[in-house]
C-alpha cells in the first residue's frame, strides 16, 4: 500500500445531486474521492471539476446492485490504500408515483434492490474499512417528504433502508465506525423532479450548500 492519501471518502450517487455536492465538497477539504455512480459522464465531469479545484479522486462507475463489482471495488481499496474514513452513501432509486394497486413489479424490485439490498451489501463490504480507519464514520440521508401518497415502493424501501442505517448506528455506537444520519433540506435534485414535477424550484436548497452544511456537522 503506497501514496496513502493522508484522508479517503467513498460516495455512492456521485455523478449528480447531492453525491457529486458531497464529493465536490469533500474533495475541496482534503479527501481523495472514491466516486461511486453507474453515469460515466456524470462522473468524467465530477473528475474535472475536482481536478480543476485542485483535489484528487477515483471514478468507480458501476451499479451498486452489481454485488460482485461492489466487492471488487471495495477489495481494490482494501489492496491499494486498507481503509476508507468515511463513506457517504447518497445512491438511490425513485420509481414513478402510482396508487399501490398499479405498482409495477419491475419498477417494485428495481426499487428495493436499489435502496435496500445494495445498501445492505454496502454495509458488509465497506465496514472492515471503515473499522481500519481511526475516525471511520459513515453518513446515510433521511428525507422528509410531505405526502406518503403514490410513494408506496419509495417509502418502503426507504423506511427499510433508514431501519438498517439506524441499526448499524446503534451496534457501531462503542466500537466504530460512527454511523450518521443526516435530512437534507429539499433540493432541485432528478430525484425530487420525479416526485413534484412542476414545481416552483426557486425556493429550494442549493446542493453544493446543503452538502457543505451537513458534512460541516460531522467532520
Amino acid at each position: 500500500m503506497t501514496d496513502t492519501p493522508e484522508k479517503i471518502a467513498l460516495v455512492t450517487g456521485a455523478s449528480r445531486g447531492l453525491g457529486s455536492a458531497c464529493a465536490e465538497t469533500l474533495a475541496r477539504r482534503g479527501y481523495h474521492v472514491i466516486a461511486v455512480a453507474r453515469t460515466v459522464g456524470g462522473l468524467e465531469e465530477l473528475d474535472d471539476r475536482i481536478q480543476t479545484a485542485g483535489g484528487s479522486a477515483t471514478l468507480a462507475p458501476v451499479d451498486i446492485t452489481n454485488e460482485d463489482a461492489l466487492r471488487q471495488i471495495c477489495r481494490g481499496i482494501y489492496d491499494r490504500w486498507g481503509r476508507i474514513d468515511l463513506l457517504v452513501h447518497a445512491a438511490i432509486h425513485a420509481p414513478p408515483l402510482a396508487p399501490l394497486p398499479h405498482m409495477s413489479e419491475k419498477d417494485l424490485d428495481k426499487t428495493l434492490a436499489v435502496n435496500v439490498r445494495a445498501t445492505a451489501r454496502l454495509i458488509a463490504n465497506v465496514a472492515p474499512l471503515l473499522q481500519a480507519s481511526p475516525v471511520g464514520a459513515a453518513l446515510f440521508f433521511n428525507d422528509k417528504s410531505k405526502s406518503e401518497r403514490f410513494h408506496g415502493p419509495y417509502g418502503l424501501s426507504k423506511a427499510a433502508q433508514m431501519r438498517m442505517a439506524r441499526s448499524w448506528q446503534d451496534e457501531t455506537a462503542k466500537i466504530g465506525p460512527v454511523v450518521h444520519v443526516l435530512t437534507p433540506a429539499p433540493m432541485p435534485t432528478a430525484l425530487r423532479a420525479r416526485f413534484y414535477p412542476g414545481e416552483d424550484r426557486s425556493a429550494l436548497a442549493d446542493p453544493k450548500a446543503e452538502a457543505e452544511r451537513l458534512l460541516s456537522e460531522i467532520l
